[in-house]
């Protein structure tokens, strides 16, 4: 039965070789210069099939043969059903194309996944900073005493024929000790000029020291003065500065009042009071710093004097000393006149 089997397998098998042989010429002819290699590739996979067919019918009727022969008792039973699977792995690599390469798998991208990030807790926040306030940067102050040059004269009050001096029932000018004193009653107005000399440009500067001052009671310096016409630079006992000009005994307010640190407030005190004085142009100075100015050409020069006023019902007392007058070379700026 084995062997009847065996002549079959095999009579078919050479069938198939001739029938295979003869259609390979038609085959062949069919072969254009387009298609050839198509066409060889296609032959070479009909020859790895038939190849393959033969071999595997082969083995297998082995295997058959070998387990049903009661002479070769275990001769095939290890190579049996590995020949199948071996065979098969040969032939499926000679089958391939020669330039053919293996696929390689894609590797498939895999997403990473990012950990959660955990808030971070400030402990202090960062307050707002505040803005820092830019204040104005101003220029330098101009010189408000300019041209001050050498000492012209100086007095000590130490001549009492200098200044003019009276004693009565309202009030005293009296020059002792080095100064020059003026009292009065309540409301009584006394003046004291040295006329020796007359002024035009200069810088005068005198200590006064009230000793009985209240409220608004006043005392001050008088420059330019011809008889009974003058400037008079005014501190109050209330510590505000003003100006007047003074015609024949006529006062005419010529700067309003202004309050002042230098102005001592009240008795007693003491303050170092300047005036610096050029054409029309003159200007008041207590301890050494500018108050205000003014301009005025009624009075080019005159005389200096001091002076003091009660307007309490109480007496008044003021002391002066120190004076000393300098020289002032200074021409002021002509100013352009301007178009309409």
């Amino acid at each position: 039965m084995a062997e009847h089997t065996i002549h079959e397998f095999r009579t078919n098998s050479r069938m198939r070789t001739r029938k295979f042989e003869h259609s390979w010429p038609i085959r062949g002819r069919q072969i254009t210069q387009t298609t050839k290699s198509v066409r060889i590739r296609n032959f070479l996979h009909e020859v790895c099939h038939y190849f393959f067919m033969r071999l595997y019918f082969h083995t297998s009727l082995r295997a058959r043969r070998a387990k049903q022969s009661p002479f070769r008792r275990g001769d095939c039973f290890v190579v049996a059903p590995l020949a199948p699977l071996l065979a098969m792995t040969l032939l499926l690599a000679a089958c391939l194309p020669l330039n053919s390469t293996l696929p390689t798998a894609t590797p498939v991208p895999t997403a990473t996944q990012t950990p959660p990030q955990t808030p971070t807790i400030v402990w202090f926040p960062p307050s707002a900073t505040p803005t820092l306030l830019t204040f104005p940067t101003y220029t330098a102050t101009p010189e408000m005493g300019p041209g001050i040059g050498s000492v012209t004269f100086s007095d000590d009050f130490s001549d009492d024929s200098l200044w003019d001096t009276a004693v009565s029932n309202q009030g005293s000018a009296a020059i002792s000790r080095n100064r020059l004193t003026l009292a009065v009653q309540p409301g009584v107005y006394l003046e004291s000029l040295r006329r020796d000399v007359t002024l035009g440009n200069f810088y005068a500067e005198i200590t006064a020291r009230p000793s009985l001052c209240r409220g608004d009671d006043s005392y001050g310096i008088l420059v330019r003065g011809i008889g009974t016409s003058y400037y008079r630079f005014i501190l109050s006992c209330n510590s505000q500065v003003r100006a007047e000009r003074v015609n024949g005994g006529v006062k005419l307010p010529i700067h309003e009042p202004v309050p002042s640190g230098d102005a001592p407030p009240g008795a007693p005190g003491e303050v170092r009071i300047g005036v610096w004085a050029v054409g029309s142009d003159i200007r008041l100075f207590l301890n050494g710093r500018y108050q205000f100015g003014i301009n005025d050409k009624s009075f080019p020069s005159g005389a200096l004097g001091v002076f003091v006023r009660s307007e309490a019902e109480t007496p008044m007392s003021v002391t002066f000393s120190d004076l000393t007058v300098y020289d002032v070379d200074y021409v002021p700026p002509t100013r352009t006149p301007m178009s309409p």
